[in-house]
């Protein structure tokens, strides 16, 4: 798990430049649940608390990652977005936050018969035992056309 976990880690930081500078970090994975944190520096805003930009991608990228994560574990391969997302932001967070989401039952399998993958993920950000913000997220994964070479 834990190549697959860096490999996750490279896969945002040469596709999504944003998660390299944030030092997004995928903590660990197991019995379908995901963890991923960023510190605090260089995330932090002028009330010396995570800026809200921050905090937003860094739940958005729990959540993608953990379609990546099933998807790879599948051994299915799409093009993973999402479509969709509500945040609420409860506390300030003051320490390097764990962002946790929990994979829901579903079907991994249309992807394989060409058709798309939509999973609607809950994410949950923890400083400390005190949830300090939360993420709804709609993600799309569609089916990888390959082209003839």
């Amino acid at each position: 798990m834990d190549k697959l976990l860096s490999e996750l880690q490279q896969t945002w930081y040469r596709t999504i430049p944003v998660s390299g500078f944030m030092k997004i970090m995928p903590v660990a994975y197991s019995d379908k649940e995901f963890r991923v944190t960023a510190p605090l520096e260089p995330n932090i805003n002028l009330h010396q608390t995570m800026f809200a930009g921050s905090i937003y991608t860094l739940m958005t990228l729990t959540g993608w990652g953990m379609v990546w994560l099933q998807q790879s574990l599948a051994d299915l391969q799409g093009d993973i977005v999402l479509v969709d997302a509500k945040v609420r932001y409860l506390a300030p967070i003051e320490t390097a936050p764990v962002a946790k989401v929990s994979w829901p039952d579903t079907d991994m399998s249309v992807l394989s018969k060409g058709r798309r993958l939509k999973v609607k993920l809950e994410v949950k950000l923890y400083c400390g035992d005190s949830c300090c913000a939360t993420f709804e997220g709609l993600y799309i994964s569609k089916p990888k056309v390959s082209t003839p070479g």
